[in-house]
Formats: structure tokens, C-alpha cells, sequence
């Protein structure tokens, strides 16, 4: 068993389910303490419970509505009078709403899609990052998507944001440089509980082309956080990294 980030304190928002609880399992893996971050303090609660056959590490619940500005300082603080420090933020929470057409989108679900995608990670990173340099270092991870640099017409507030979010994570790379590294994953299409209500079909068009061959593995992305998260990894910041089965190698 892996334990490269043993005494490393690790805060993944968007955790209960899906890549994040992916995410938080493999963190956990690799020994850290892990607070496990979405909305619902109930799903959290289940989350870490999930965790409990990874015999390494720790998790821990904790609400939090990364869209509400005022409420993300108090929190990084928080952990970090609970836990001792704050070493590895995943920015993995995040939104991906669809309309039939754009001229049907509203004001208030771009706004609503802005707030969660870039509004949160942004304070996030710009208050983690100033407390892990003042600690003397940590790694900030964002979970953005192909879908940033491959955007179709039904994906646009979603690819723009996370545009947005590829953005902030050279900028931020460079705001809290030396000691901080803050990179990106942009995953492309995973076996998440989301694809359960995928048909043969739909699979199929999604795989078609792709080099792999097929759909992602959660662990596959979570494999990769937990490297951006250790020291092996000391020489990459700044990195948008596409981990998609090979799909933006084709077009």
C-alpha cells in the first residue's frame, strides 16, 4: 500500500459520489487525511462511510457549499485548526446543466453555472493557496474537462467555465509559485454512476474513435491526482493534463 502522503491533509470538494469519492479514496490510499466536501453533510456522512474498508489515512465529513464565497475562508481555517494543516486542495465540485438550445439558457443558470465551476474554485484557490504558503508549501488540483477544449453547442456554459478554470489554474500556478503547485485534470468520459444510465448505444458513439477504446476507470483519474498531490510530482505546475482515453488527440 502506497503511503507517499502520510501526515498530508487533503480537501476534496465535490467528494460524496462520482470522481470525487474516487478521488477521495485514493488520497486516503496514499495515507491522508482526507475532508471529504460536498453540499449535503448526510452524504458526506455515507461517503466516508464508504471509506471505511481503506484501511490507511483518515476521512472526515464536511458541508460545504463551494458557491458561497463568504463561507470558504472560515472553512479552510477550519480544517486547518481541526487537522493542523491544509497540504492538497481538489477542486473536483462542479455543475454541468443542459438546455434544449442556447437561446434557451437563462440568466440565473449561467450565473448559477459560473458560481459553482469558476466563482468557488477561485476563492478556494486563492485562500488555500496563501495558507499553504505560508506553511510552506501544498498542491492544488483542479478537475476541469475536455469538454474546456472540445466544447459542442449543448456543453457551452459548462466548457466555458471550466475554460475559465483552466485559466485560473496557470494563473494561480504562478500567484503562489515557488511553494505551491497547482494543476489541472481534464478528464474525459468515465464509468461514473452517471454512465449507468448509459445505453450500448450512447456508449458506443462516446467510445467511437477514441483510442482506448473505452470508457475511464474513476481510479484512472484518481491515480493521477494522488501523483499531482505527492512529490513526485515537484516539477509539474501550471499543467493542463487531458486524461481521456486519448479523445483530444483526435478530432
Amino acid at each position: 500500500m502506497s503511503n507517499e502522503l502520510n501526515g498530508k491533509v487533503a480537501l476534496v470538494t465535490g467528494a460524496s459520489r462520482g470522481l470525487g469519492l474516487a478521488i477521495a479514496r485514493g488520497l486516503k490510499e496514499a495515507g491522508a487525511t482526507v475532508v471529504v466536501a460536498s453540499r449535503k453533510l448526510d452524504a458526506c456522512v455515507e461517503a466516508v462511510a464508504a471509506l471505511d474498508d481503506v484501511t490507511t489515512g483518515e476521512a472526515h465529513p464536511l458541508a460545504l457549499h463551494v458557491g458561497r464565497w463568504d463561507e470558504l475562508e472560515p472553512a479552510v481555517d477550519g480544517i486547518i485548526e481541526r487537522h493542523g494543516s491544509l497540504d492538497i486542495l481538489v477542486n473536483n465540485a462542479g455543475i454541468a446543466p443542459l438546455e434544449k438550445d442556447l437561446m434557451s439558457v437563462s440568466e440565473s443558470l449561467w450565473d448559477k453555472t459560473i458560481e459553482v465551476n469558476v466563482k468557488g474554485p477561485f476563492r478556494l484557490m486563492a485562500v488555500a493557496g496563501d495558507r499553504m504558503r505560508a506553511n510552506g508549501g501544498g498542491s492544488i488540483i483542479n478537475i476541469s474537462s475536455i469538454g474546456a477544449v472540445r466544447p459542442s453547442p449543448a456543453e457551452a456554459m459548462y466548457a466555458a467555465a471550466k475554460n475559465g478554470l483552466n485559466a485560473l489554474t496557470q494563473a494561480f500556478a504562478q500567484e503562489y509559485a515557488p511553494t505551491v503547485r497547482v494543476n489541472c485534470v481534464m478528464p474525459g468520459s468515465f464509468a461514473t454512476d452517471m454512465a449507468e444510465n448509459w445505453d450500448e448505444e450512447f456508449i458506443g458513439l462516446v467510445t467511437n474513435r477514441l483510442p482506448a477504446g473505452r470508457l475511464g476507470r474513476p481510479e484512472e483519474i484518481a491515480g493521477m491526482v494522488t501523483h499531482l498531490a505527492s512529490d513526485a510530482a515537484g516539477y509539474t505546475t501550471g499543467a493542463l493534463i487531458p486524461v481521456d482515453g486519448g479523445r483530444t488527440a483526435v478530432y
